[in-house]
């Protein structure tokens, strides 16, 4: 039994990356300006220079890859989220994470024009942080503690008030364009320079959630049992707290707001291969990265030669979803 269980995972990963490969291919081919296969394959296997391959290489590829990343990141995140909260809502959009290093980005981009992306992606880790914060003080200050419903309610609250700190802030300080352009969430513009600086930080994310993967499926099913075997819950819980503050930090600064990736992924993987952390945590970053893919692709081509919000197609497919857990029945996630 355990033998089929691995060979089941081990098959839905490969298969899982040969369809992220497939995607991915369909991404580079398809877009506003009509590109071959035979030009995506010289332009990223060669250095032959013309506009169309210098477009391939310095503004379809870095944002195909920016997708991959940022979706693996907001996949993992959801389900670190889901697993320590047993919540089957817990998103990092829909919890104030996102809404929160939206309104610190504000902030930055308003009186510290000058830091960098360094300094607004830390900026973005802080806000990220002061958004949950709120949003679990909010959910634990009634009797009963945190429900799944209460923490939904108490995420919308806050990210519409930490939004609506956002849009005042771009409105005194007149970025009130810009600042809705990063709310709206997309890849326009994605540069290597800004790849280079969120990758070491999702990646460390990542693997402190891979690593943590055993004792987050341990909490994630009984807490009390994980103390008796002698984890060391609250070291834990901080790591992976943090670990998603720095995702979803590091996500919302290179992509803006992206609600409902995080909710999505982790159910459809628990849904393919069980309950397992140690599947879950590394097939979400995987689906994660395969749907963010679909989504740009979709998003560059629907309305082509213009662009349609990534958000928007996000949030077309993620609605539904959401209203179908809700409907279906808010359970502990196992």
């Amino acid at each position: 039994m355990n033998s089929n269980k691995k060979m089941n995972f081990a098959l839905a990963i490969v298969a899982g990356f040969i369809a992220l490969a497939c995607m991915f291919a369909v991404s580079m081919v398809f877009g506003a300006k009509e590109t071959s296969v035979r030009d995506v394959w010289l332009a990223l296997t060669t250095r032959i220079e013309g506009e169309q391959f210098t477009a391939l290489r310095e503004l379809r590829l870095p944002r195909e890859t920016a997708a991959m990343i940022v979706g693996a990141a907001l996949g993992v995140a959801g389900a670190i989220m889901q697993g320590l909260t047993r919540n089957p809502l817990a998103d990092p959009g829909l919890i104030g994470l996102s809404s929160g290093a939206n309104a610190a980005l504000a902030f930055t981009m308003a009186l510290m024009p000058a830091v960098g992306y360094f300094g607004t992606m830390v900026a973005c880790f802080v806000g990220a942080g002061i958004g949950a914060c709120l949003v679990l003080g909010i959910g634990v200050s009634r009797r009963g503690g945190m429900s799944p419903i209460r923490m939904v309610l108490a995420g919308s609250a806050v990210s519409m008030f930490l939004y609506a700190v956002a849009e005042g802030i771009g409105l005194a300080f007149k970025i009130s364009k810009s600042v809705s352009m990063w709310t709206a969430g997309g890849l326009i513009g994605t540069n290597w320079q800004q790849i280079a600086t969120i990758t070491p930080f999702i990646a460390a994310g990542v693997v402190a959630a891979i690593v943590l993967g055993k004792a987050l499926t341990l909490l994630s099913a009984n807490e009390e049992a994980a103390v008796g075997l002698g984890l060391r819950t609250g070291q834990i819980k901080l790591i992976l707290y943090a670990a998603v503050i720095v995702l979803t930090g590091a996500s919302v600064a290179l992509v803006g707001n992206m609600a409902f990736v995080g909710l999505m992924i982790p159910h459809i993987v628990r849904f393919l291969i069980g309950t397992d952390y140690r599947k879950v945590v590394p097939m979400s970053a995987v689906v994660g990265a395969l749907f963010m893919l679909a989504a740009d692709t979709i998003a560059r081509n629907a309305i082509a030669p213009y662009e349609a919000p990534m958000a928007s197609i996000i949030a077309i497919m993620g609605l539904p979803f959401f209203l179908f857990i809700v409907r279906k029945g808010v359970k502990t996630v196992p």
